[in-house]
């Protein structure tokens, strides 16, 4: 009793100062996995065996092949071109921008995509003269929406697909349609809470934007062709992996080891763009999710769920979408995904059910509800501070009051996709 009462209060203090942001999130992850190492609640093999390097390995190898792409000039290329394609019509702007950014988003790390276009959308709006503010908050809520389509799209689904054994395939077949279908109501809802700014007068503006040359926004032409043969490659064989008998890590790794030879960069270089940071913090977070799982809790939840919903497939699947996304509004997807992992396979063992439908409400509730808050996920931080260094402030407020409805009727509707597809 004593060491599962120090495991639930490591637990639920890492969770905590993660959320809240004051102390670096790796470092207390970190600190949490050596506590329950030192307190022997789980000594240094259960800790390292607990660590998902399939989920680790594909983290890397993507981040690699990305830090190489970005160096040619692709992403500001494709922000101008598609910005260019709204000829003068701040909604059509708006409308593109978020269907651009989610199509990245799915695969491409959502910080990296809101890194790579908000800049570009700055420059854009600057020239137009108008707030850029309706423009980014969408891109943000794309970038969410669009990481959910794929297995490489957004962290929980990493995380997601390699405990449930799930593969390329099996995101785009189920996920991706009913994505898509968000990508393409988004821009339609933030343009109810931006009225004024959707009807604005911008021909002179636009006439500035014209003169924009998307082509010299390629740096290395050489360098973009090789880049997108490998990436491709990549994305073709991660469609057959489990076919082919290949862990999606051993695919991402593949791709950046073949970029990396082609491409004649010197590794250490590249390296140093990796998230080192970002694949430390996963580590910490499944050492910490052991050491609860191995004092009993985890079975303990489960239980719990299984009695609550007594044991019905539906109530069961609606509980853990709607769960996780309120969670996932307030609390890091990733430590919460990490988490219900456990949880989801102990249901599996005690109910005998397919856990589709239940992997799936996980998926759509921890990424969905990344839209609720500006510290829900990574990529809306970054997309707010941005927006800030420029003189743009949206408070906490500001983003709630457009994000937490967007994610009520995002998790409204994928209750409803996920009762018509799979528990009908």
């Amino acid at each position: 009793m004593n060491q599962t009462f120090i495991a639930l209060i490591i637990f639920i203090t890492t969770l905590i100062f993660v959320s809240l942001e004051k102390i670096n999130r790796t470092v207390i992850a970190l600190a949490g996995a050596l506590l329950l190492i030192i307190l022997k609640i789980l000594n240094q093999h259960e800790a390292f065996s607990a660590i998902d390097f399939n989920t680790i390995g594909l983290l890397t190898g993507m981040m690699v092949m990305i830090s190489i792409i970005k160096r040619t000039g692709l992403f500001q290329y494709l922000a101008i071109k598609i910005s260019k394609l709204s000829r003068g019509n701040v909604f059509s702007l708006l409308f593109f921008l978020s269907i651009i950014t989610g199509i990245l988003s799915s695969v491409l790390d959502n910080v990296t995509t809101i890194i790579l276009i908000v800049p570009i959308t700055l420059a854009i709006c600057e020239n137009l003269e108008i707030s850029p503010a309706p423009m980014v908050l969408s891109e943000i809520f794309a970038s969410n929406i669009g990481g959910t389509a794929t297995l490489i799209g957004d962290p929980p689904n990493i995380i997601i697909g390699s405990a449930a054994h799930l593969s390329f395939m099996d995101f785009i077949i189920n996920l991706a349609p009913f994505a898509l279908i968000l990508l393409i109501i988004l821009p339609f809802f933030i343009s109810l809470f931006y009225k004024k700014e959707m009807t604005q007068n911008i021909e002179e503006g636009w006439a500035k934007v014209e003169k924009f040359d998307e082509k010299k926004a390629i740096e290395d032409p050489l360098l973009l062709k090789k880049s997108l043969i490998v990436f491709f490659l990549t994305i073709f064989v991660f469609v057959f992996h489990h076919n082919l008998g290949l862990e999606a890590a051993t695919v991402a790794l593949a791709g950046a080891t073949l970029l990396l030879l082609v491409s004649n960069i010197d590794p250490a270089e590249t390296f140093l763009e990796v998230e080192w940071s970002t694949l430390f913090f996963f580590i910490g977070l499944f050492i910490v999710v052991a050491g609860v799982e191995k004092v009993g809790a985890i079975q303990w939840l489960s239980n719990k769920i299984i009695t609550l919903t007594r044991g019905n497939l539906t109530l069961i699947t609606m509980a853990v979408l709607w769960g996780s996304g309120i969670s996932c509004s307030f609390i890091n997807n990733i430590s919460y995904t990490i988490s219900m992992v456990p949880v989801i396979h102990t249901i599996g063992k005690v109910t005998a059910f397919n856990l589709s439908p239940i992997w799936w409400a996980l998926s759509l509730g921890a990424c969905l509800g990344g839209n609720g808050t500006f510290i829900a996920a990574a990529a809306n931080l970054v997309g707010v501070n941005i927006l800030k260094r420029q003189g743009w402030v949206v408070t906490f407020k500001d983003f709630f009051r457009i994000g937490f409805p967007i994610m009520l009727i995002s998790i409204i509707l994928s209750s409803v996709y996920l009762f018509l597809r799979y528990l009908l």
